[in-house]
């Protein structure tokens, strides 16, 4: 997304065929992490976060996953999908922590 227009980011973060909510994450008055999920019938799917860098090491994205679990379990879903990951990046190092992880490999969908 680094490369995209402000037109395809828009589209991107606002033009969906399901529901799609935005959650906001405040300390203390400000703003630390911006979630956008969208709500499926089996559970919800993480489709873009992003945080405040500072203070380093606040594993914000953890947190953020942490509550999307916890919102799947009070809405009574099963799924948390978390999207897009990338073995060889280091900013989706985090996803990989939460078990299970299912992936396709090989054109097939299996546990990693």
């Amino acid at each position: 997304m680094d490369q995209d227009s402000r037109e395809q980011y828009q589209h991107f973060l606002l033009h969906s065929n399901v529901s799609t909510d935005l959650y906001e994450f405040r300390q203390n008055g400000q703003l630390r992490i911006v979630s956008l999920v969208d709500r499926l019938a089996d559970g919800l799917s993480s489709v873009y976060t992003f945080f405040d860098p500072e203070p380093a090491g606040a594993s914000l994205g953890t947190y953020s996953i942490l509550w999307q679990i916890q919102r799947c379990r009070d809405l009574r879903l099963p799924y948390l999908y978390l999207g897009y990951w990338i073995q060889e990046s280091p900013k989706m190092a985090y996803k990989a922590t939460f078990r299970p992880v299912e992936g396709l490999v090989g054109g097939r969908w299996g546990t990693l």
